[in-house]
C-alpha cells in the first residue's frame, strides 16, 4: 500500500519522517503541500483519518496564525478555509496510509503505520 506524505522539504522533522518512510517502503507519494495545497475535501478526509479537529491541525506558532487568527473561535469549515488560504498553518508532516493518518512529530510517530 502507498504512503502519502504531506511534506515540506525545508522542515527537518518532515525530512526525517520521509527518510523513515523510505527505509520501510518504496511506495511513497510525496505531496509538497505548500506548492500543492490540499483541497477542502482532502483536508476534511485527513482530519477525519487523524481523529482530530481542524483547529488541532494548526501550527499556532506561525506568523500567519498570530496575525490573522489568534484569539478567534472559528468553525471546522472556517479553520479548513484558513489552512487553504495559509497552508503554512498546516502541521507537518502528515503521513496517510489507507484509512489511517499520523502527524510525524516526532518522526518516530510514523512507525505506528508500519
Amino acid at each position: 500500500m502507498t504512503y502519502s506524505i504531506y511534506h515540506n522539504p525545508r522542515c527537518r522533522k518532515s525530512r526525517e519522517t520521509l527518510s523513515l518512510l523510505s527505509d520501510h517502503s518504496d511506495s511513497i507519494e510525496v505531496i509538497e503541500y505548500l506548492n500543492n495545497v490540499p483541497s477542502r475535501t482532502e483536508l476534511k478526509a485527513i482530519i477525519k483519518k487523524l481523529g482530530i479537529s481542524a483547529e488541532q491541525l494548526l501550527r499556532k506558532g506561525e506568523d500567519d496564525f498570530k496575525t490573522h487568527f489568534k484569539g478567534k473561535d472559528l468553525s471546522e469549515d472556517e479553520w479548513i478555509d484558513a489552512m487553504i488560504s495559509y497552508p503554512k498553518l498546516i502541521e507537518r508532516p502528515i503521513v496517510v496510509k489507507g484509512d489511517k493518518a499520523i502527524i510525524g512529530r516526532p518522526p518516530e510517530n510514523v512507525m505506528k503505520l508500519f
